[in-house]
């Protein structure tokens, strides 16, 4: 893990949070908050595709043939191209449109697909974005509590060496220590 961060052990897992770049982790798998279309966009998307070169992009364009997409609270998996992580979980958050159509819901789900998808897979160690609170205008602290109880939920049945979170600005990852704290007060039964 790089130096700096916050780590706490969730049972035989090491859960992480680090300022950073995602596009640099070296993990089996990144997430990508990726948009329902599987089409180059900005933020996180725009930086993992640059960096990761046209394979991404061509598994990709074989998935939007294939399936049209990937709906919102849904991941896919593609190869990590130029990355050092050898793949991309592709995970569709929610825009935010004030949290009353679903939009809880549809984040929570959105991290235990990319966690699913990733064991399928044999990954041992995920780094994810802040997913939705780039342009789809999910708030920090919100999507961070969140974010950080669904995956603290399920390591309690997915098995992972490390999962991490990579925030991108100082104000971001001291949101989401604060949250990871917070919800780490609460959960008695979690052994950390």
């Amino acid at each position: 893990m790089p130096d700096g961060g916050v780590t706490r052990k969730i049972g035989d897992c090491t859960l992480s949070l680090v300022q950073g770049d995602i596009t640099q982790q070296k993990v089996d798998a990144i997430v990508n908050a990726a948009n329902s279309r599987l089409i180059g966009g900005g933020g996180v998307d725009g930086a993992i595709r640059r960096a990761g070169g046209p394979a991404i992009e061509e598994e990709c364009a074989r998935i939007r043939a294939e399936r049209g997409g990937c709906p919102t609270g849904t991941a896919v998996i593609t190869t990590g191209g130029n990355l050092p992580a050898r793949r991309v979980i592709h995970a569709v958050g929610p825009v935010w449109e004030g949290g009353k159509k679903g939009e809880p819901d549809l984040l929570a789900s959105a991290y235990r697909a990319s966690l699913t998808l990733a064991a399928q897979h044999r990954i041992r160690t995920i780094a994810f974005p802040s997913i939705s609170t780039g342009v789809y205008g999910y708030p920090v602290a919100q999507a961070a509590r969140l974010a950080l109880r669904t995956v603290v939920n399920a390591l309690r049945e997915l098995s992972f060496d490390e999962v991490r979170f990579v925030l991108f600005s100082d104000a971001d990852f001291k949101t989401y220590a604060e949250a990871l704290r917070e919800i780490l007060s609460e959960a008695g039964s979690i052994k950390v």
